[in-house]
């Protein structure tokens, strides 16, 4: 489930960003976002 809720960022699926690090930036920032979103729907 986490996965598919991933996908709904469109800049992780297509992976912009060159650099290591400002993609896993993207990936921590998008699970927040998830788990934030999830906990506050609850």
């Amino acid at each position: 489930r986490s996965h598919s809720w991933m996908n709904r960022f469109r800049r992780l699926l297509v992976r912009w960003e060159k650099r290591e690090d400002t993609f896993l930036a993207m990936v921590h920032l998008a699970l927040g976002l998830i788990t934030w979103f999830h906990f506050l729907l609850r």
